[in-house]
């Protein structure tokens, strides 16, 4: 009874906040979404395969209807939902379709035409929507951002979201936050020291939403991404995961799911300041398929493998040795930090992670420079 009372209260202040965070928008439909014009394949969001009924039907055809077998969050066509982060390859557990079978419906997809109906539709989940926000003088302004296209765990979302709120009150910085990605252009970018993505899953940007982060980046703006920003199966950006994050997701563990583990700080970065040496907590552990140290990242922590069973669906091994599970690093002037930390509602109250957390803002909100 006291979580759920909990979790209403917590998801009713978010609420709240964001009501108040921005002034209204008109609706502005998207015509410049990254894969409007792409050929049909097995290498296209599932998503776009549903949306078209062409591509769909090709598809039913093989999986034997599995696909309107699966649940709405899995299969769902108006987002969030899990076929925005998926391909026909990594949606091979639920429709049951081998590798050979992906081949040759890949070419089958190639050949179907791509329409204006399609397009449109590709097209829908994207928005240039710009919010108008009133932000005070003399502070440091955060933008929260949470626009959510693929899986969207909301308990998680929301105690973030509320954690971030309270932050900001403690520590006197101005914070508003908006689900409209118009909100990624020069203009209304300029206004913030730093930006937040709360769990952000599946592609949200358009084409000139990109390069406006990328161009902010680059000349002193900051980023800083939570868990679920960088937990994706499958990315349809190959910058956001392999520059602006620094590694590629891999898995997470499934028995159990939430375990407890020893996460050891080794760095003496500001980011790190106040953190003890070592602490103990339980979520939801992410392993990467590359190492953010590799791409020239700078750990703060790490996570102990001997304190948990890094095993994901199906038995798979996700240990990584060097196990990194925060970092940062530069993007031209611009500073960048990512926590793998964040599942559970829980950790957003864990005294170690939102010092962590505060660290973050102070070091990304500072001076528009970053040294690698």
């Amino acid at each position: 009874m006291q979580k759920s009372v909990t979790r209403t209260l917590v998801q009713f202040s978010a609420g709240l906040a964001l009501a108040f965070s921005s002034g209204p928008v008109l609706a502005k439909p998207a015509t410049d979404c990254p894969l409007r014009d792409a050929p049909f394949s097995a290498s296209s969001p599932l998503i776009d395969l549903l949306l078209s009924p062409a591509a769909k039907a090709i598809v039913d055809k093989a999986s034997g209807g599995k696909i309107d077998k699966m649940p709405p969050r899995f299969a769902g066509t108006t987002p969030p939902s899990f076929a925005a982060i998926l391909s026909l390859k990594e949606a091979s557990m639920f429709t049951g379709l081998k590798p050979d079978a992906v081949a040759e419906l890949d070419k089958e997809l190639r050949a179907l035409p791509v329409t204006a109906a399609d397009k449109v539709a590709r097209c829908a989940r994207y928005d240039n929507n710009v919010p108008a926000f009133t932000l005070p003088k003399g502070k440091r302004h955060v933008l929260l951002f949470e626009k959510i296209n693929g899986f969207k765990d909301t308990p998680s979302v929301d105690a973030a979201h509320a954690a971030f709120l309270a932050m900001a009150t403690r520590k006197g910085f101005s914070i508003v936050s908006t689900e409209k990605a118009g909100v990624f252009n020069a203009k209304s970018l300029s206004q913030f020291d730093a930006i937040v993505w709360n769990n952000i899953s599946g592609d949200v940007l358009t084409l000139s939403q990109r390069k406006a982060m990328q161009d902010y980046l680059v000349k002193g703006g900051s980023f800083i991404g939570v868990h679920g920003t960088a937990g994706d199966p499958v990315y349809f950006w190959d910058w956001y995961p392999d520059v602006l994050i620094g590694a590629r997701f891999k898995m997470h563990p499934m028995a159990p799911q939430f375990q407890e583990a020893r996460v050891a700080v080794e760095s003496a970065h500001p980011l790190a300041a106040g953190l003890p040496a070592e602490w103990r907590m339980t979520d939801e552990w992410y392993s990467f398929s590359t190492n953010p140290r590799s791409s020239g990242s700078k750990v703060i922590a790490t996570l102990d493998e001997s304190t948990y069973k890094p095993v994901g669906m199906m038995g798979l091994d996700l240990r990584m040795g060097d196990h990194p599970i925060a970092w940062t690093h530069c993007i031209g002037k611009g500073r960048v930090f990512y926590s793998a930390i964040g599942h559970r509602p829980e950790t957003y109250s864990e005294p170690h992670y939102v010092q962590m957390l505060e660290n973050a803002v102070d070091w990304a909100a500072g001076p528009k420079t970053c040294t690698p």
